[in-house]
């Protein structure tokens, strides 16, 4: 009895030890999705309250371009929290070629995860992600070395959409051998909660923002319009100074035109007073000829 009551006894402990295993280790993966779901939250609200617009959005004279950036996907109602899967295997990379991978993420606190492999040989590898004019390096380009043991993994959070995360793979330093990969990278979009507060984050981020610039456009404003009245003035100025000087110049002309006038007839007159003094008047030329016989042998010719 002693014997099967300590061998019964022995399984049920060996039974008991395997339950408080499984026990211990469910609470600790409980435990680390808990830490992994709450620094998913921090980032994505961390990202959330530095949320800074669009260049395109804030110049577009549109006032809903903004708004609609912040709001995303204004309509929730239908809202699935379905993660996408995109999966490539033994896809080839041919010799000093490359290989690249566009992700369209929609959802603002989405969380990318990825996986890559090669068998054989190194490979370049990067990730960036585009959105509106900027491009964010989210992966710099490193070789992979083909040694290391399992997948290269990494995961990343997605804060400001609509982005395109872009996974590149490089051969272009081996003109030599191909390359062959194996990929799988999984977006997880955020719970409709999340967006919920997500989206009203965002909306006093950009609020901020626009008050900023609100605040910077209206002081512009004002000094321009104070330099507008302080132009308008100098050129209302100016417009009188240029009527005077207008009718300074007509006077002027009206002058010159005189002057030129007076001295035309002066020298003309000049020259005329100049040879009656140098030759003489005709009637003076006459009588003097006359006196010369000049007159009275031209009048005997004509009678004989």
């Amino acid at each position: 009895m002693t014997s099967n009551t300590g061998s019964n006894g022995n399984k049920e402990d060996g039974s008991t030890s395997s339950s408080t295993a499984d026990e211990t280790a469910k609470a600790s993966s409980k435990r680390l999705q808990a830490i992994e779901a709450k620094a998913v939250a921090e980032a994505t609200a961390e990202a959330d309250n530095k949320y800074v617009p669009s260049v395109s959005s804030m110049n577009s004279s549109d006032p809903l371009a903004i708004v609609q950036q912040v709001d995303g996907f204004s309509d929730l109602t239908d809202y699935e929290e379905k993660e996408s899967i995109y999966v490539g295997r033994s896809v080839p990379i041919s010799a000093g070629g490359s290989l690249e991978i566009p992700l369209q993420v929609a959802m603002p606190g989405s969380v990318v995860e990825y996986a890559v492999e090669n068998k054989q040989y190194d490979f370049g590898f990067s990730i960036t992600a585009e959105r509106d004019d900027s491009v964010t390096i989210v992966k710099e380009k490193a070789f992979v070395d083909a040694n290391i043991n399992g997948p290269i993994t990494g995961k990343f959070l997605v804060g400001s959409v609509p982005c395109w995360i872009r996974f590149k793979f490089d051969n272009d330093h081996s003109w030599m051998r191909e390359k062959v990969i194996s990929y799988k990278v999984t977006v997880t979009p955020p719970s409709l909660e999340t967006l919920y507060a997500g989206r009203r984050r965002r909306a006093k981020a950009c609020l901020r923002a626009v008050e900023v610039d609100l605040t910077a456009a209206d002081k512009r404003r004002k000094a321009a319009g104070d330099q507008l009245t302080l132009l308008e003035t100098e050129l209302e100025e100016l417009h009188r100074e240029v009527a005077q000087k207008s009718k300074s110049l007509q006077a002027v002309r009206d002058e010159e035109k005189w002057c030129t006038d007076r001295v035309k007839l002066r020298t003309e007159q000049k020259n005329l007073l100049g040879n009656r003094i140098q030759n003489g008047w005709e009637d003076e030329i006459d009588l003097e000829k006359k006196e010369n016989g000049d007159g009275d042998g031209d009048g005997d010719g004509d009678n004989q």
